[in-house]
């Protein structure tokens, strides 16, 4: 049995403030080591409930987060970008479940460090009309190919606004925020004993768990942060000036919906 784990950094416990998911300074090293440890839990808890391959993707930022000296040697690992599946770089239909380890609230939520790709470029991202956080883009990404998320792992409001989206999987609160950039979280060590008990559940009751499924074609709305970012964004032929700050898509798939909101957000990285 194949399992797929995404790891952010965002919903990690003891993460709750920019710098910490920002390489060059100490705090950023401290947390990309509990980042890994958190991986090194789910995949733990994987393969004692079954699992008989891991591959686990580096899902924040640049994406070279994780310390592979310090990854259970068990798991593969995919570092880098830009590649293709971006935070599921790797998923294809022959896994049996995807585990979602430090994820985030969605943009504007109260959850700790909130957002749905970039703080930068977008103040919401919709999919089919509903608000979309990166857990529910990607969810749908795997639920297309029949694969269900089993498992996600990050504060409280993630659990209530995303953990409704996955009946039957795991959800591990690590620490219920304070405000957005505070929380009251687990120790390192309570967090990975939840997020690695839980694994084991999710994958010994995989098979009892529906993927997140959306219609398709999607439509596909995305608000701007400035309305240059939305100017930008128009220049996509594609795309559909819906108002000052909003630009549209109509998508034939959920992948392709994925890759318009990664080509928006690789787009404004070049505003000057």
């Amino acid at each position: 049995m194949k399992i797929f784990i995404s790891v952010d950094i965002e919903g990690v416990a003891g993460v709750v403030v920019p710098k910490q998911g920002q390489p060059g300074n100490l705090e950023y090293e401290d947390s990309r080591r509990l980042m890994t440890e958190e991986a090194n839990a789910a995949i733990a808890g994987a393969f004692a409930g079954g699992a008989s391959e891991v591959l686990v993707n580096d899902s924040h930022g640049p994406m070279v987060n994780l310390i592979p000296d310090l990854l259970d040697q068990r798991a593969e690992l995919i570092r880098g970008q830009i590649k293709p599946g971006s935070m599921f770089a790797g998923l294809d239909d022959t896994y049996a479940g995807v585990m979602c380890v430090g994820y985030h609230a969605v943009a504007a939520d109260y959850g700790v460090l909130a957002h749905t790709y970039s703080t930068r470029d977008f103040s919401a991202v919709r999919l089919n009309g509903l608000v979309a956080s990166e857990a529910m883009l990607f969810g749908a990404y795997a639920g297309a190919m029949g694969v269900p998320v089993i498992l996600l792992s990050g504060d409280d409001v993630t659990a209530r606004s995303c953990g409704t989206l996955f009946p039957g999987a795991e959800i591990v609160t690590v620490k219920t925020a304070l405000g957005q950039r505070a929380a009251k979280a687990l120790s390192p060590q309570m967090a990975r004993t939840r997020i690695q008990n839980a694994a084991e559940r999710a994958v010994r009751q995989v098979a009892h768990i529906k993927p997140f499924t959306v219609s398709e074609p999607c439509t596909l709305e995305l608000d701007l942060t400035s309305a240059v970012l939305a100017d930008l964004c128009e220049t996509i032929p594609l795309a559909q000036r819906r108002s000052a700050l909003t630009v549209g898509f109509t998508a034939e798939t959920v992948s392709d919906a994925n890759r318009w909101v990664a080509v928006c957000c690789m787009l404004g990285s070049h505003l000057s």
